[in-house]
């Protein structure tokens, strides 16, 4: 295969880092974090809410759990449909039980589509965050500034609308993003962005349109990974999430608060089979006693608080 001479020719190409959004500063060289109640774990549980269209574009990337065969996909499209009409409720028990709340990225499709689960939501204060129009709504470099913009003000307004909330967070299907996505989303009022990997702490992010900061949405420990792609068990994903846990909670001691992330899908972890490992799962992370439960703008707020300081 010949190599295109200007292959890596792309906007802000430079040694380390292709932007300038931010710089590269290794975690342990920051102030340290101090949670609520000297926690040492913001645990952060989010709880998407999807919608994935029959006819979704193969092109330029599906999302995890995207449709995959020929039109029409109903067994596909069916599973997906379970954890909106019976694995989410699931996973609410578990959480009303322990008296946790979640964050829920929801698409704006999906929103409109299932008013219940909307009221549902609000009634238990779940902090609502945005994820595009629906999940085959990808954002990626060949995509128009203007359609883009239009996309993301479109699902804004509608979740601000149904939720009745700000909606301050964002995630894009498949963590995808174009150069503009980050500048367009502070454009249009959002605190946060959920799509970049690379921390165990939020950490700000600048554009022409203002900061915007990133908080460390999971991709190793979510159970997308470890039961989907992995096809693990419930068991792994308890097994390496309390490996997780000791290991931030180690360094926690040493160099401030970290963030645990668990990203909880209702149609894996919400089947029947499932539900009682997560419910133990959660027990064990409570019972250390070094965990503060938080939504995303809860997490950012006292994370903005002290660097204010």
């Amino acid at each position: 295969m010949t190599v295109p001479p200007d292959h890596l020719a792309y906007p802000k190409r430079k040694r380390g880092l292709d932007h300038d959004w931010f710089e590269h500063r290794p975690v342990r060289e920051r102030p340290k974090v101090a949670w609520p109640n000297e926690a040492r774990i913001a645990l952060w549980i989010t709880v998407p809410v999807e919608f994935f269209p029959l006819e979704a574009p193969p092109q330029p990337l599906r999302p995890v759990g995207g449709l995959d065969r020929a039109y029409p996909d109903y067994w596909n499209y069916a599973h997906r449909d379970y954890g909106n009409r019976v694995g989410i409720y699931r996973i609410m028990r578990v959480l009303d039980r322990l008296g946790l709340r979640a964050t829920a990225p929801m698409n704006a499709e999906a929103a409109t589509r299932y008013p219940r689960l909307v009221e549902e939501i609000q009634r238990r204060n779940w902090e609502v965050a945005a994820m595009s129009a629906t999940m085959a709504t990808i954002h990626h470099g060949g995509l128009a500034r203007e359609s883009e913009r239009e996309v993301i003000v479109g699902a804004a307004a509608t979740l601000r609308r149904v939720s009745g909330q700000a909606v301050l967070g964002w995630h894009s299907p498949g963590h995808s993003e174009s150069m503009a996505t980050l500048e367009l989303l502070a454009e249009s009022g959002f605190s946060y962005v959920m799509d970049w990997i690379n921390d165990d702490l939020p950490y700000e992010m600048r554009t022409p349109a203002g900061t915007i900061h990133s908080l460390p949405l999971t991709q190793e420990l979510s159970d997308r990974t470890i039961l989907l792609q992995h096809e693990g068990m419930i068991e792994d994903y308890a097994a390496q999430v309390n490996a997780a846990l000791r290991c931030l909670e180690d360094e926690a001691k040493t160099y401030g608060g970290r963030v645990l992330s668990l990203a909880v899908t209702p149609w894996l972890t919400g089947y029947p089979h499932r539900i009682g490992g997560f419910a133990r799962l959660l027990e064990t992370i409570l019972a250390g006693g070094s965990v503060w439960p938080a939504t995303g703008i809860e997490i950012l707020t006292a994370f903005r608080a002290q660097v204010a300081r």
